[in-house]
């Protein structure tokens, strides 16, 4: 008896702390990227070395860092650049980044676009999802979607961009991770 007693009283108890557990979010580590900025990267994510990130974003201004997925589909990214606008502009940054965004794509649709204060810092938020397709005569290649969040943050005379991409089909799996990635950024 008393052994059905102790299994009516544990077994609910555990199916609540695995039911938490399930729906507690993402494991992220608290990972240091440049002097003053830390983000919890997903644990399952590695940096990407120079030559990788050389690769994946040829650009002459290199992120501060990558970080990608095993299988490399899904990216975050911190990048730094110089800037004339200042944290009083964000309102302006907002409307002028969502203009930028909607002419690099060939569709967008925004699912949030904000400025928000986390951990005392104010970022401008855009989240959506893109599509580009393949408008070359005779062109036959299928579009490329993907989702994105990209937070912008103004630190004296830099601009700091951080980005999480993912496969549009991939992105109510990765969504949660996303913003919890976001809502970790600690600049100092």
């Amino acid at each position: 008896m008393k052994t059905v007693s102790y299994f009516r009283h544990v077994v609910p108890l555990v199916l609540a702390v695995l039911l938490l557990a399930a729906f507690a979010g993402p494991k992220l580590k608290k990972t240091a990227v440049g002097k003053n900025i830390t983000i919890g990267v997903p644990e399952s994510f590695q940096a990407l070395p120079d030559d990788g990130i050389a690769a994946k974003y040829p650009s002459p201004r290199k992120p501060l860092a990558v970080f990608s997925n095993p299988s490399g589909r899904i990216d975050l990214s911190v990048q730094q650049k110089p800037t004339t606008f200042s944290n009083r502009d964000y309102a302006l940054l907002l409307k002028i980044y969502k203009a930028s965004i909607q002419n690099l794509y060939s569709k967008v649709q925004f699912l949030r676009e904000d400025i928000q204060t986390i951990n005392k810092r104010d970022f401008v938020v855009l989240e959506f999802v893109s599509t580009v397709t393949d408008n070359r005569r005779g062109g036959n290649l299928a579009p490329i979607r993907k989702y994105q969040l990209v937070q912008y943050a103004i630190e004296r005379d830099q601009l700091y961009v951080f980005t999480f991409d993912a496969p549009a089909e991939e992105q109510a799996q990765w969504q949660p991770t996303a913003q919890a990635v976001m809502q970790s950024i600690v600049m100092k």
